[in-house]
């Protein structure tokens, strides 16, 4: 996001940044920033690749989902299919890329839907959600590391499921209601 998106003056002027980590995914900066009244605080910053998610409808007006286990929370979620970027990766061809491998679906149409920030306060993370019609069967082929199930359910039932909270994945509900909301305006692609 550029300075210009917020229309406001405030700022921080990093003074110094030292890395504390480095994985295979992400890394862990600590910051010195100077804040916009002289004062000097520390951040510490998730350098994150980003990632995108895909909202696949079929001709049934069903959208494609994935379930699949989640370390970090102990569980099974229900979620778009979705993945990381790699360095200087365009998203939609990684949105294709991987509605292809999780799903074993090419789109005839792919085209943007949001982009959401999901932890803007410590996380360069942004995650690029693309709509995808006119689906056909392809091969699916997951990651030796991957272990999951496609799931099609109806856009109304989708829909009511987010509402209930039985889609906990923030990705996914703003990829749902977005959709319903350009659709109930009739925007939809």
């Amino acid at each position: 996001m550029s300075k210009g998106d917020c229309q406001l003056a405030h700022y921080e002027k990093t003074i110094d940044s030292k890395v504390i980590y480095e994985g295979k995914i992400l890394t862990l900066r600590r910051d010195t920033v100077e804040l916009e009244n002289g004062n000097h605080a520390a951040r510490e910053v998730v350098d994150h690749p980003g990632g995108v998610a895909v909202l696949a409808i079929d001709e049934h007006e069903h959208i494609l989902f994935v379930s699949q286990f989640r370390y970090p929370f102990g569980g099974v979620m229900l979620e778009l299919p979705a993945g990381k970027l790699e360095r200087g990766e365009n998203p939609q061809e990684c949105g294709v890329r991987e509605l292809s491998e999780e799903c074993g679906c090419k789109a005839d149409c792919f085209v943007p839907l949001a982009r959401m920030y999901p932890t803007c306060a410590y996380d360069t993370e942004i995650i690029h959600i693309f709509l995808a019609t006119g689906l056909h069967q392809a091969r699916q082929h997951l990651d030796d590391d991957e272990f999951l199930t496609v799931r099609r359910i109806p856009v109304e039932k989708a829909i009511q499921m987010v509402l209930d909270g039985e889609i906990p994945d923030a990705k996914t509900q703003i990829g749902i209601l977005k959709y319903d909301a350009l659709r109930r305006r009739g925007n939809q692609n």
